[in-house]
């Protein structure tokens, strides 16, 4: 089972979790990291469960299309969206800034 290692606000958080789990999914029905993992929509749009990945990096698939499109330039900091992640190997993160939301498109200013 993939140990999880979660840093925020100082504090350092640490508990193993099942093969293939999503921490969002976890921490939405109040299991770790709740209440230490900011997130909101879970489906890639709101960027509030962005983490910067310290280890496990190269255990993780490359970003999709939804984290590329919300988090941009943040991906080359090694950030990624926690909700597009299922966890299978040992990972260490941190929560450490808001990742700005998306600049409104040319078509949602005049809709």
């Amino acid at each position: 089972m993939p140990q999880v290692v979660f840093h925020k606000a100082g504090e350092v958080y640490g508990e193993e979790v099942a093969d293939d789990t999503n921490l969002v999914v976890l921490a939405g029905i109040r299991r770790f990291p709740y209440p230490y993992l900011a997130y909101g929509c879970g489906m890639g749009k709101c960027g509030k469960c962005a983490c910067r990945i310290i280890t496990g990096a190269e255990h993780l698939p490359p970003p999709n299309w939804k984290e590329t499109k919300r988090l941009g330039g943040a991906i080359d900091d090694g950030y990624r969206l926690v909700c597009q992640l299922w966890i299978k190997d040992d990972i260490e993160l941190v929560q450490d800034r808001a990742i700005a939301p998306p600049a409104p498109t040319a078509a949602a200013k005049e809709a």
